[in-house]
């Protein structure tokens, strides 16, 4: 039988995703002899995926309270991001040759529009700062001595010694990047308490067979209002994609966060009103399409509202309506025309379900904030272990917030860890 592999290192990262990597680097900077573990054969799979390949970094936003403001459990993060602010990732990538651009919504993105250039800029610096890999890693268990301090980790081929640990392995969002869960168990055999993880972020199913004919139409601009056992949750307003199963786009994804706790709360149907011209009232839209209809009075009421909608969702509105679409429009009565008009502003859809963590972007739920130190992401329990990143009970909405948190998460933990060490 072959003799482990014994080794010491002053700070222990487990999970090579954003806030591991991060985490890594920031304490290789602040002199400490740093492992990154990973238990797949490449960092950073995770990362690759964000922003359809894109990778949206982070937002520009660099007020921190704001900021903050647009997370579960917001104000534990300030003191990250006040370390590790938005405009200080975009200078950090842009050092290390991924300039980064601004798009619509304050969304930032490396300049080539690719997630592999983001990836391959923090493989680099951490090879720059020597952190010791080891990819294919399976962690088997920790050990505490008798001061309650993480002592000794067990992978499969070798045991480490750590002076301080950092687990960044990520919640339970696409679990085929390595994303399983696993750190919610370890936290809690140390002590700690985890909330429920729940998949956010996540595209949304709809009853009606309807939606389908409706697939890849993108729509700006749509508020929806979320009703539940009758009575308004909450309404929102973005950029809605319709899909054979429902919506998916920034709309649907933010509201899923929220969506998914009605959920858990209440097994009452949830509806959905739809308004596709919310920057229109009912008069304005009804003028709009008067005034098409005079314009083309004798033409057919198929060949109309082509300058008010796309080819796609018109095709939908006026078949839905039940109105005769070879009607000439010089013909079609007030009561018809706000048919029209009623069905853009109050589409009702129903709720079927939420996709889960195989489609989910984030997790909400993990590592309850309240037993973790917000000024250093130290265990409250554990005296030398620290979180980074998504395994926390923290989430934002889509649009690189995600992003922000584990850079912000990931650096304070590896500055305060190395700290840690060598004080």
């Amino acid at each position: 039988m072959k003799k482990l592999i014994e080794e010491q290192f002053d700070v222990v990262v487990i999970g090579a995703g954003p806030a591991g990597m991060m985490a890594a680097i920031r304490a290789a900077q602040k002199g400490a002899r740093v492992a990154l573990v990973d238990k797949k054969e490449e960092p950073g799979k995770k990362l690759l995926m964000a922003g359809n390949g894109r990778c949206n970094l982070t937002q520009d936003q660099d007020n921190v309270v704001e900021l903050s403001n647009l997370y579960k459990n917001g104000r534990f993060l300030l003191s990250a991001f006040n370390s590790f602010r938005p405009g200080s990732v975009q200078e950090f990538f842009a050092g290390n040759g991924v300039p980064t651009k601004v798009e619509k919504n304050g969304r930032v993105f490396p300049v080539s529009d690719r997630a592999e250039d983001v990836l391959g800029a923090l493989v680099n610096v951490l090879k720059e700062n020597n952190i010791t890999f080891l990819y294919k890693s399976h962690v088997v268990d920790f050990f505490l001595d008798n001061e309650g301090r993480i002592s000794k980790i067990k992978l499969k081929k070798r045991e480490l010694f750590p002076k301080n640990v950092i687990i960044a392995v990520g919640g339970k969002s696409y679990p085929a990047t390595g994303s399983m869960g696993d750190g919610y168990e370890w936290a809690a055999k140390m002590g700690h308490k985890i909330i429920e993880p729940l998949p956010v972020l996540v595209p949304i199913k709809i009853k009606e067979d309807w939606v389908g004919e409706l697939q890849g139409v993108s729509a700006g601009s749509v508020s929806i209002a979320v009703y539940q056992g009758g009575k308004k949750k909450f309404s929102n307003e973005g950029d809605l994609m319709f899909t054979h199963y429902g919506f998916s786009g920034p709309l649907a994804l933010n509201m899923s966060r929220d969506i998914a706790k009605l959920v858990s709360q209440s097994d009452d149907d949830i509806k959905f009103i739809l308004d596709l011209k919310p920057y229109l009232n009912f008069e304005q839209l009804d003028e709009i399409i008067l005034t098409d209809f005079e314009r083309n009075a004798d033409k057919k009421l198929s060949n109309c509202l082509h300058d008010v909608f796309s080819p796609k969702l018109l095709d939908f509105v006026l078949r839905y309506s039940g109105l005769d679409m070879e009607k000439h429009a010089a013909k079609i009565s007030r009561k018809e025309r706000h048919v029209l008009v009623n069905l853009v502003k109050n589409l009702s859809v129903t709720f079927d379900s939420l996709f889960g963590f195989e489609m989910a972007m984030a997790t909400s739920g993990g590592v309850s904030t309240r037993e973790i130190d917000s000024r250093t992401m130290g265990s409250k329990i554990v005296p030398n272990l620290y979180f980074a990143g998504e395994i926390i009970d923290v989430d934002g909405p889509t649009g690189g917030y995600n992003l922000q948190m584990c850079w912000s998460t990931g650096y304070l933990a590896g500055e305060s860890a190395a700290k840690n060490t060598l004080t």
